[in-house]
Protein backbone atom coordinates (compact mmCIF):
# COMPACT_ATOMS: atom_id res chain seq x y z
CA UNK A 1 0.00 0.00 0.00
CA UNK A 2 3.32 2.42 -0.10
CA UNK A 3 2.06 3.86 -3.35
CA UNK A 4 -0.64 5.74 -1.43
CA UNK A 5 0.45 6.79 2.03
CA UNK A 6 1.30 9.78 2.22
CA UNK A 7 3.93 11.32 4.82
CA UNK A 8 1.06 12.83 6.57
CA UNK A 9 -0.62 9.34 6.99
CA UNK A 10 -0.23 6.51 9.16
CA UNK A 11 1.17 3.01 8.08
CA UNK A 12 -2.08 1.58 7.87
CA UNK A 13 -4.81 2.81 5.17
CA UNK A 14 -7.37 4.46 6.93
CA UNK A 15 -10.62 3.46 4.74
CA UNK A 16 -14.36 4.45 5.35
CA UNK A 17 -17.08 2.39 4.28
CA UNK A 18 -20.66 2.98 3.81
CA UNK A 19 -23.78 0.47 3.21
CA UNK A 20 -21.92 -2.48 5.05
CA UNK A 21 -25.28 -4.29 6.14
CA UNK A 22 -26.29 -3.72 2.67
CA UNK A 23 -26.40 -5.84 -0.37
CA UNK A 24 -23.03 -4.43 -2.50
CA UNK A 25 -21.43 -2.81 0.56
CA UNK A 26 -21.04 -6.19 2.78
CA UNK A 27 -20.03 -7.84 -0.47
CA UNK A 28 -17.36 -5.73 -0.73
CA UNK A 29 -16.47 -5.35 2.74
CA UNK A 30 -16.17 -9.01 2.57
CA UNK A 31 -13.75 -8.66 -0.27
CA UNK A 32 -11.53 -5.88 1.37
CA UNK A 33 -11.56 -8.20 4.77
CA UNK A 34 -10.35 -11.12 2.43
CA UNK A 35 -7.65 -8.85 0.34
CA UNK A 36 -4.21 -10.43 0.96
CA UNK A 37 -3.16 -6.52 1.82
CA UNK A 38 -5.81 -6.58 4.59
CA UNK A 39 -3.87 -6.47 7.73
CA UNK A 40 -2.91 -3.39 6.19
CA UNK A 41 -5.92 -1.77 6.15
CA UNK A 42 -7.38 0.49 9.14
CA UNK A 43 -11.32 0.12 8.17
CA UNK A 44 -14.19 2.57 9.65
CA UNK A 45 -17.76 1.51 9.29
CA UNK A 46 -20.82 3.76 9.84
CA UNK A 47 -23.56 1.38 10.90
CA UNK A 48 -27.31 1.96 12.42
CA UNK A 49 -27.47 -1.21 14.02
CA UNK A 50 -25.94 -1.21 17.11
CA UNK A 51 -25.73 -4.83 17.43
CA UNK A 52 -24.16 -5.52 14.40
CA UNK A 53 -21.76 -2.97 14.84
CA UNK A 54 -20.33 -4.80 17.77
CA UNK A 55 -20.39 -8.08 16.10
CA UNK A 56 -18.09 -6.26 13.04
CA UNK A 57 -15.88 -5.22 15.53
CA UNK A 58 -15.44 -8.07 17.78
CA UNK A 59 -15.37 -10.85 14.89
CA UNK A 60 -13.95 -8.91 11.73
CA UNK A 61 -11.43 -6.17 13.66
CA UNK A 62 -12.87 -3.12 12.02
CA UNK A 63 -13.63 0.11 13.51
CA UNK A 64 -17.18 1.12 13.97
CA UNK A 65 -19.00 3.94 14.07
CA UNK A 66 -23.24 3.94 14.88
CA UNK A 67 -25.20 6.09 13.19
CA UNK A 68 -26.72 7.42 9.76
CA UNK A 69 -26.14 8.80 6.91
CA UNK A 70 -28.54 12.12 8.05
CA UNK A 71 -25.60 12.59 10.55
CA UNK A 72 -23.90 14.88 8.02
CA UNK A 73 -21.26 15.89 10.96
CA UNK A 74 -20.59 12.51 11.64
CA UNK A 75 -20.03 11.59 7.96
CA UNK A 76 -18.07 14.53 7.51
CA UNK A 77 -15.52 13.91 9.95
CA UNK A 78 -15.74 10.29 8.77
CA UNK A 79 -14.37 10.96 5.48
CA UNK A 80 -11.86 13.53 6.66
CA UNK A 81 -10.44 10.59 8.68
CA UNK A 82 -10.10 8.48 5.24
CA UNK A 83 -7.58 8.07 2.62
CA UNK A 84 -10.28 6.14 0.83
CA UNK A 85 -13.87 6.36 1.01
CA UNK A 86 -16.04 3.53 -0.56
CA UNK A 87 -19.87 5.12 -0.98
CA UNK A 88 -21.90 1.89 -1.33
CA UNK A 89 -24.91 3.47 0.03
CA UNK A 90 -28.04 5.03 -1.50
CA UNK A 91 -26.71 6.87 -4.85
CA UNK A 92 -28.83 9.56 -4.64
CA UNK A 93 -28.60 11.18 -1.12
CA UNK A 94 -27.01 14.34 -2.28
CA UNK A 95 -26.88 15.52 1.39
CA UNK A 96 -24.99 12.38 2.14
CA UNK A 97 -22.56 13.25 -0.52
CA UNK A 98 -21.73 16.71 -0.21
CA UNK A 99 -20.56 15.67 3.34
CA UNK A 100 -18.45 13.26 2.10
CA UNK A 101 -16.69 15.67 -0.25
CA UNK A 102 -16.54 18.21 2.23
CA UNK A 103 -14.36 16.02 4.22
CA UNK A 104 -12.01 14.75 1.53
CA UNK A 105 -12.08 18.74 1.36
CA UNK A 106 -10.60 19.54 4.87
CA UNK A 107 -8.63 16.12 4.79
CA UNK A 108 -6.61 17.68 1.72
CA UNK A 109 -6.32 20.97 3.06
CA UNK A 110 -5.06 20.38 6.32
CA UNK A 111 -3.09 16.89 5.53
CA UNK A 112 -1.69 17.70 1.80
CA UNK A 113 -3.08 14.06 1.09
CA UNK A 114 -5.02 13.67 -2.14
CA UNK A 115 -7.90 10.93 -0.86
CA UNK A 116 -9.59 8.71 -3.19
CA UNK A 117 -13.65 8.00 -3.20
CA UNK A 118 -15.01 5.20 -4.80
CA UNK A 119 -18.87 6.06 -5.55
CA UNK A 120 -21.56 4.39 -6.44
CA UNK A 121 -23.85 5.18 -9.09
CA UNK A 122 -26.26 3.04 -11.75
CA UNK A 123 -26.62 2.22 -14.86
CA UNK A 124 -30.50 3.68 -14.12
CA UNK A 125 -28.36 7.25 -15.43
CA UNK A 126 -28.23 6.01 -19.03
CA UNK A 127 -31.79 4.95 -19.15
CA UNK A 128 -34.65 6.61 -21.19
CA UNK A 129 -38.41 6.62 -19.99
CA UNK A 130 -39.35 8.12 -22.95
CA UNK A 131 -38.72 4.55 -25.09
CA UNK A 132 -40.55 2.71 -21.87
CA UNK A 133 -41.67 -1.08 -23.36
CA UNK A 134 -39.48 -0.01 -26.88
CA UNK A 135 -36.08 -0.69 -25.95
CA UNK A 136 -33.11 1.90 -26.20
CA UNK A 137 -30.62 1.99 -29.63
CA UNK A 138 -28.04 4.24 -27.71
CA UNK A 139 -25.13 1.55 -26.46
CA UNK A 140 -23.11 3.72 -23.97
CA UNK A 141 -19.22 2.61 -23.28
CA UNK A 142 -17.53 4.00 -20.17
CA UNK A 143 -14.45 5.23 -22.78
CA UNK A 144 -16.59 7.27 -24.62
CA UNK A 145 -16.32 10.37 -22.27
CA UNK A 146 -17.91 13.10 -24.57
CA UNK A 147 -21.03 9.97 -25.00
CA UNK A 148 -21.13 10.30 -21.13
CA UNK A 149 -20.87 14.00 -20.94
CA UNK A 150 -24.02 14.26 -23.15
CA UNK A 151 -26.42 12.86 -20.61
CA UNK A 152 -29.06 14.77 -19.18
CA UNK A 153 -28.77 16.79 -15.96
CA UNK A 154 -32.43 15.70 -15.19
CA UNK A 155 -31.27 11.98 -15.54
CA UNK A 156 -31.62 9.15 -12.28
CA UNK A 157 -28.47 9.61 -10.01
CA UNK A 158 -26.77 12.56 -12.30
CA UNK A 159 -27.14 14.94 -9.80
CA UNK A 160 -24.96 13.28 -7.38
CA UNK A 161 -22.96 12.17 -10.21
CA UNK A 162 -21.68 15.48 -11.36
CA UNK A 163 -20.98 16.75 -7.87
CA UNK A 164 -18.26 13.86 -7.12
CA UNK A 165 -16.57 14.30 -10.69
CA UNK A 166 -16.59 17.94 -9.96
CA UNK A 167 -14.62 17.29 -6.70
CA UNK A 168 -12.28 15.54 -8.87
CA UNK A 169 -11.57 18.73 -11.24
CA UNK A 170 -11.41 20.87 -8.48
CA UNK A 171 -8.09 18.43 -7.18
CA UNK A 172 -8.99 18.32 -3.72
CA UNK A 173 -9.93 14.51 -4.35
CA UNK A 174 -9.46 11.66 -6.97
CA UNK A 175 -13.30 10.34 -7.43
CA UNK A 176 -14.28 7.16 -9.17
CA UNK A 177 -17.85 6.06 -10.27
CA UNK A 178 -19.07 2.29 -10.66
CA UNK A 179 -21.98 1.93 -12.32
CA UNK A 180 -23.77 -1.77 -11.52
CA UNK A 181 -26.44 -2.76 -13.55
CA UNK A 182 -28.75 -5.02 -12.92
CA UNK A 183 -27.52 -6.93 -9.69
CA UNK A 184 -28.35 -10.65 -9.12
CA UNK A 185 -27.90 -13.58 -7.05
CA UNK A 186 -28.28 -14.30 -3.19
CA UNK A 187 -24.65 -12.75 -1.49
CA UNK A 188 -23.27 -15.06 0.15
CA UNK A 189 -20.55 -15.57 3.01
CA UNK A 190 -19.51 -14.97 6.53
CA UNK A 191 -21.69 -11.57 6.72
CA UNK A 192 -24.07 -13.07 4.93
CA UNK A 193 -24.60 -15.60 6.76
CA UNK A 194 -24.37 -14.18 10.20
CA UNK A 195 -27.35 -11.47 8.80
CA UNK A 196 -24.83 -8.72 9.25
CA UNK A 197 -25.54 -7.80 5.40
CA UNK A 198 -28.44 -8.16 3.30
CA UNK A 199 -28.27 -10.93 0.72
CA UNK A 200 -30.89 -9.35 -2.03
CA UNK A 201 -30.81 -7.27 -4.63
CA UNK A 202 -33.49 -4.64 -5.47
CA UNK A 203 -34.77 -5.15 -8.75
CA UNK A 204 -35.82 -9.07 -9.44
CA UNK A 205 -36.41 -9.44 -5.94
CA UNK A 206 -39.29 -6.76 -6.13
CA UNK A 207 -40.96 -8.78 -9.06
CA UNK A 208 -40.34 -12.15 -6.96
CA UNK A 209 -42.23 -10.28 -4.42
CA UNK A 210 -45.10 -9.04 -6.39
CA UNK A 211 -45.44 -12.47 -8.32
CA UNK A 212 -45.82 -14.05 -4.78
CA UNK A 213 -48.66 -11.38 -4.14
CA UNK A 214 -50.72 -12.06 -6.91
CA UNK A 215 -49.54 -15.79 -7.32
CA UNK A 216 -48.42 -14.81 -11.02
CA UNK A 217 -46.09 -13.75 -12.61
CA UNK A 218 -45.84 -10.13 -13.43
CA UNK A 219 -44.67 -7.57 -16.11
CA UNK A 220 -44.58 -3.86 -16.70
CA UNK A 221 -45.15 -2.57 -20.45
CA UNK A 222 -44.31 -5.07 -22.84
CA UNK A 223 -41.28 -6.10 -21.37
CA UNK A 224 -39.14 -6.42 -24.22
CA UNK A 225 -36.72 -3.67 -22.62
CA UNK A 226 -32.88 -4.17 -23.13
CA UNK A 227 -30.82 -4.04 -19.88
CA UNK A 228 -27.32 -5.10 -18.34
CA UNK A 229 -26.65 -7.31 -16.02
CA UNK A 230 -23.92 -8.48 -13.37
CA UNK A 231 -23.75 -10.87 -10.56
CA UNK A 232 -22.91 -9.88 -7.17
CA UNK A 233 -19.47 -11.56 -7.04
CA UNK A 234 -18.25 -9.80 -10.45
CA UNK A 235 -19.52 -6.11 -9.18
CA UNK A 236 -17.86 -7.05 -6.17
CA UNK A 237 -15.14 -7.62 -8.05
CA UNK A 238 -15.04 -4.58 -10.06
CA UNK A 239 -14.32 -2.42 -6.84
CA UNK A 240 -11.23 -4.11 -5.80
CA UNK A 241 -10.11 -4.61 -9.43
CA UNK A 242 -10.08 -0.52 -9.49
CA UNK A 243 -8.91 -0.33 -6.13
CA UNK A 244 -6.09 -2.40 -6.62
CA UNK A 245 -5.37 -0.51 -9.89
CA UNK A 246 -5.42 2.83 -8.19
CA UNK A 247 -3.19 1.52 -5.25
CA UNK A 248 -0.39 -0.05 -8.46
CA UNK A 249 -0.52 2.70 -10.28
CA UNK A 250 -2.75 5.41 -9.73
CA UNK A 251 -1.44 8.35 -12.14
CA UNK A 252 -2.76 5.92 -14.97
CA UNK A 253 -5.72 4.97 -13.41
CA UNK A 254 -8.85 7.31 -14.71
CA UNK A 255 -10.44 9.64 -12.85
CA UNK A 256 -13.06 12.35 -12.57
CA UNK A 257 -14.50 12.52 -15.77
CA UNK A 258 -12.06 9.12 -17.09
CA UNK A 259 -12.73 7.47 -13.78
CA UNK A 260 -16.58 6.55 -14.72
CA UNK A 261 -16.82 2.23 -14.86
CA UNK A 262 -19.66 0.13 -15.85
CA UNK A 263 -20.53 -2.77 -13.90
CA UNK A 264 -22.75 -4.57 -16.70
CA UNK A 265 -21.44 -7.52 -18.82
CA UNK A 266 -24.45 -9.57 -20.08
CA UNK A 267 -28.04 -8.44 -21.17
CA UNK A 268 -31.49 -9.58 -20.70
CA UNK A 269 -34.79 -8.10 -21.23
CA UNK A 270 -38.18 -8.24 -18.71
CA UNK A 271 -39.92 -10.62 -20.85
CA UNK A 272 -37.06 -13.35 -19.41
CA UNK A 273 -36.99 -12.58 -16.16
CA UNK A 274 -40.88 -12.49 -15.65
CA UNK A 275 -40.99 -16.03 -17.67
CA UNK A 276 -38.42 -17.38 -15.70
CA UNK A 277 -40.25 -16.20 -12.35
CA UNK A 278 -43.56 -17.51 -13.72
CA UNK A 279 -41.53 -21.05 -13.97
CA UNK A 280 -40.30 -20.95 -10.69
CA UNK A 281 -43.34 -20.30 -9.32
CA UNK A 282 -45.14 -23.16 -11.48
CA UNK A 283 -42.72 -25.79 -10.09
CA UNK A 284 -43.22 -24.66 -6.34
CA UNK A 285 -46.89 -24.66 -6.78
CA UNK A 286 -47.60 -21.38 -6.40
CA UNK A 287 -49.32 -21.69 -9.71
CA UNK A 288 -50.22 -23.32 -12.60
CA UNK A 289 -49.26 -21.10 -15.55
CA UNK A 290 -45.62 -19.80 -16.32
CA UNK A 291 -46.64 -16.90 -18.55
CA UNK A 292 -46.49 -13.39 -16.94
CA UNK A 293 -49.25 -10.96 -17.00
CA UNK A 294 -49.14 -7.69 -16.92
CA UNK A 295 -49.66 -5.35 -13.45
CA UNK A 296 -52.64 -3.37 -13.11
CA UNK A 297 -52.48 -0.10 -11.99
CA UNK A 298 -53.57 -0.75 -8.83
CA UNK A 299 -50.84 -3.55 -8.94
CA UNK A 300 -48.07 -1.27 -9.31
CA UNK A 301 -48.82 0.76 -6.75
CA UNK A 302 -49.50 -1.89 -4.37
CA UNK A 303 -46.29 -3.72 -4.89
CA UNK A 304 -43.76 -1.03 -6.07
CA UNK A 305 -45.45 1.78 -4.44
CA UNK A 306 -46.84 3.75 -7.24
CA UNK A 307 -47.06 3.85 -11.00
CA UNK A 308 -43.82 6.11 -11.89
CA UNK A 309 -42.27 3.46 -9.49
CA UNK A 310 -42.29 0.83 -11.80
CA UNK A 311 -40.08 2.37 -14.40
CA UNK A 312 -37.29 0.89 -12.19
CA UNK A 313 -38.18 -2.91 -14.11
CA UNK A 314 -39.35 -1.23 -16.85
CA UNK A 315 -36.65 1.28 -18.46
CA UNK A 316 -34.41 -0.05 -20.95
CA UNK A 317 -30.34 0.71 -20.50
CA UNK A 318 -27.54 -0.83 -23.01
CA UNK A 319 -23.78 -0.71 -21.85
CA UNK A 320 -20.47 -1.81 -22.44
CA UNK A 321 -17.97 -2.28 -19.60
CA UNK A 322 -14.68 -1.46 -21.48
CA UNK A 323 -12.84 1.17 -19.13
CA UNK A 324 -13.28 -1.58 -16.67
CA UNK A 325 -12.41 -4.38 -18.82
CA UNK A 326 -9.35 -2.26 -19.34
CA UNK A 327 -7.92 -2.44 -15.78
CA UNK A 328 -8.25 -5.87 -15.66
CA UNK A 329 -11.95 -6.36 -14.45
CA UNK A 330 -13.05 -9.67 -15.70
CA UNK A 331 -16.73 -10.73 -14.95
CA UNK A 332 -17.33 -14.67 -15.65
CA UNK A 333 -21.42 -14.37 -15.46
CA UNK A 334 -23.59 -14.48 -18.46
CA UNK A 335 -27.53 -14.10 -18.68
CA UNK A 336 -27.84 -18.12 -18.01
CA UNK A 337 -26.48 -17.61 -14.41
CA UNK A 338 -28.97 -14.72 -13.80
CA UNK A 339 -31.75 -16.54 -15.36
CA UNK A 340 -30.39 -19.91 -13.16
CA UNK A 341 -30.16 -17.67 -9.64
CA UNK A 342 -34.11 -16.73 -9.95
CA UNK A 343 -35.62 -19.69 -8.53
CA UNK A 344 -33.42 -20.13 -5.67
CA UNK A 345 -33.57 -16.19 -4.87
CA UNK A 346 -37.67 -17.34 -5.32
CA UNK A 347 -37.37 -20.00 -2.59
CA UNK A 348 -35.46 -18.11 0.00
CA UNK A 349 -38.04 -15.00 -0.65
CA UNK A 350 -40.72 -17.92 0.30
CA UNK A 351 -38.89 -18.69 3.26
CA UNK A 352 -39.10 -15.16 4.61
CA UNK A 353 -42.84 -14.92 3.70
CA UNK A 354 -43.19 -18.03 5.66
CA UNK A 355 -40.83 -17.20 8.85
CA UNK A 356 -42.18 -13.22 9.26
CA UNK A 357 -45.78 -15.56 9.85
CA UNK A 358 -44.44 -17.20 12.69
Amino acid sequence: MADVVTPNMPSRTPIFLTGATGYIGGSVLQCLLEHPSASTFNITLLVRNAAKGDILRSTYGVDVVVGNHQELGKLESLARNAHVVFHTADADDEPAVRAILAGLRKRHAELGDLPILIHTSGTAVLSDTAKRGDGTETIYSDLNVEQLKAIPPTALHRNVDLLVIEADAQGYARTHIIFPSTVYSIAQGPLFDAGISNPHSMQIPYLIRAALGRKRAGIVGEGNVLRPNVHILDVADLYITLFDAIVRDPAHTGHGWEGLYFGANDGHDWDQVARAIGQALVELGVCDDPAPTAFTNAELVRYFGSNAASWFNTSGARARADRSRSIGWKPRYTVEDMLKSIKPEVVAIMREREASKA
